[in-house]
């Protein structure tokens, strides 16, 4: 969790079930975006019978349709088994129950979150789970790139102040 920045993430991926899919377009299994904004942050594992399931506007924030189930079939590692992993909008996570596209449009729980913290000046990130239990951290060499660092503070932004910071800000 400590070496270059894409190496991180690839490694992420390959913990969530997904293949590192950066040179595809969108809706084609397109991973690129996984952990390197502030939002696509949240890894959901599904079940088969959900990943075509759409935002019919009960997450706030996310794109009406949000047809995802294509790209989920193509980015997810079929020898894990039936179903498929994606890396979620965390959107909503704030509230309490969580109101994110992974619990409420794939009714699913978090595996992991990636939130950057900012004791270090957003170099460091941890990995929660769904309850905000610390799982791993790391500090990313900057390799000459990284999220940008607007984008990580908007991740903890968007966590702040709810069971998911905790452990970012107990570092």
């Amino acid at each position: 969790m400590d070496g270059q920045w894409e190496d991180v993430r690839r490694k992420l991926l390959w913990a969530g079930g997904l293949r590192d899919l950066s040179n595809v377009q969108p809706g084609r299994g397109y991973t690129g975006h996984s952990f390197n904004d502030y939002n696509h942050v949240d890894l959901t594992t599904m079940a088969n019978n959900v990943h075509d399931n759409t935002n019919d506007g009960k997450v706030r924030g996310i794109a009406h349709g949000n047809r995802l189930g294509r790209g989920i079939k193509i980015a997810s590692l079929p020898e894990l088994g039936p179903g498929g992993s994606w890396t979620t909008c965390q959107i909503g996570c704030h509230i309490e129950p969580p109101q994110d596209v992974a619990h409420v449009q794939f009714v699913s729980r978090i595996a992991f979150k990636l939130v950057w913290s900012p004791v270090d000046d957003y170099k460091t990130f941890v990995l929660v789970d769904d309850e905000g239990n610390l799982l791993a951290k790391g500090t990313p060499q900057d390799d000459g790139w990284m999220p940008p660092k607007r984008e990580r503070e908007l991740n903890f932004a968007t966590v702040k102040g709810s069971k998911y910071a905790v452990a970012s800000v107990g570092l």
